[in-house]
């Protein structure tokens, strides 16, 4: 028996060099503890519900490990067949999935403390943005200063600083890991070595039969509300609001079409900046809490609302976000025709070493949660 399982070609087979982005994609939607994971020939999907009501997920492509193979269960179990037999499968995808417990395979990757903490895509420092008529003081004028430096130094490093030293800070310790997984039935196995002459360890994570998931298909066809802003933006936002607070409503309005024709630049944006066409409001035991953002790019760089938009969301939701926006670059934020919201969060590059080459990926985190029922 213990041959057979030996000779048998593994489900799974991925290693990396470090393990930061992979366990900082399992942190981002670690706020359940059983996960369903769904392995393909493009990369991992990771699937975390609550309450029938939230549903996070974390695509890791396969360009996140350094090494990547998967073999399909069903194509190892299946007798030679004939060309218009293999002809009609190859049509067919066949996903191996399983129920992890999501909170064990992140402690095993950090069993050597060295798979990072949640960093922050604000680099410590809070940004500001000055509502309108607001007068500029000298801090602001620093603040204000300071901003366009970074952003000049963003532009001339390109994307040098969306790595993950520039999240996690530069370590010279590593966690280097070697996954594998021999199919239905087995445990996820994961070799994990500190560095090439360091201490190593084993782990074995048993697994689940995966049951069906949550389904909630984002109806793009009719989007009401599209805004696409850095993280940071965002995630100072949602930092403001109460914890006491039980309900947030995003509102969405139309631009306003204004006759800028013989304006200055300054007047154009003054123009723009007359009503709010985002609004975040937090209703709480305590009282009201609203944030509005007007018509400036530098803080939403793509906004569409077709016409008057609002729904509301429980709080306790959106903030199982938080982890996610912490430590991504960009976020997306759509709300269809009936109020189903999608928060789409871009991560940090990761070097890769596949083939002997150093190349780049970006993965993302996607949460999709209901609208509240405002007239129960």
């Amino acid at each position: 028996m213990s041959d057979a399982n030996d000779q048998a070609t593994p489900v799974l087979k991925a290693s990396v060099h470090d393990v930061r982005h992979f366990t900082s994609l399992l942190r981002g939607v670690n706020f359940a503890n059983r996960a369903t994971v769904t392995v393909t020939e493009k990369g991992l999907v990771i699937i975390v519900e609550e309450a029938r009501t939230l549903l996070g997920t974390a695509y890791v492509f396969s360009d996140v490990f350094d090494e990547y193979e998967y073999h399909s269960e069903h194509e190892q179990s299946q007798a030679p067949k004939d060309d218009e037999e293999e002809s009609r499968e190859e049509q067919e995808v066949y996903n191996a999935a399983f129920e992890i417990p999501l909170n064990t395979l992140i402690e095993c990757l950090n069993i050597f403390g060295t798979a990072g903490g949640s960093g922050s895509s604000s680099g410590g420092k809070a940004l500001q943005w000055k509502p309108p008529g607001q007068e500029a003081d000298g801090s602001g004028d620093e603040a204000d200063g300071e901003g366009r430096k970074s952003r000049q130094q963003n532009a001339a490093g390109g994307a040098a600083n969306n790595t993950l030293d520039h999240f996690f800070g530069r370590s010279e310790r590593r966690t280097s890991m070697r996954m594998t997984y021999m199919g239905t039935g087995h445990p996820l196995t994961l070799l994990i070595a500190e560095d090439a002459s360091g201490p190593t360890t084993t782990c074995e994570i048993a697994t689940f039969e995966a049951e069906p998931h949550l389904e909630l298909p984002f109806d793009s066809e009719n989007t009401k509300l599209k805004i696409i802003l850095k993280s940071s933006w965002l995630k100072e936002a949602l930092s403001e609001i109460d914890s006491f607070c039980d309900k947030l409503t995003f509102f969405g309005n139309p631009p306003e079409e204004n006759n800028t024709d013989g304006m200055t630049t300054k007047q154009k944006r003054q123009a723009n900046l007359k009503r709010p066409i985002f609004r975040i409001q937090a209703i709480g035991t305590l009282g009201t809490t609203e944030m509005d953002y007007y018509n400036d790019r530098d803080v939403l760089e793509t906004f569409e609302c077709p016409g008057p938009v609002s729904f509301s969301y429980r709080l306790a939701h959106i903030m199982r976000a938080m982890r996610a926006l912490q430590t991504s670059i960009k976020a997306s934020l759509r709300i269809d025709q009936e109020g189903l919201l999608s928060l789409q969060f871009l991560m940090p590059a990761q070097p890769s070493r596949r083939n002997g080459a150093v190349t780049g990926s970006t993965n993302f985190i996607e949460f999709r949660c209901l609208a509240l029922d405002e007239e129960v």
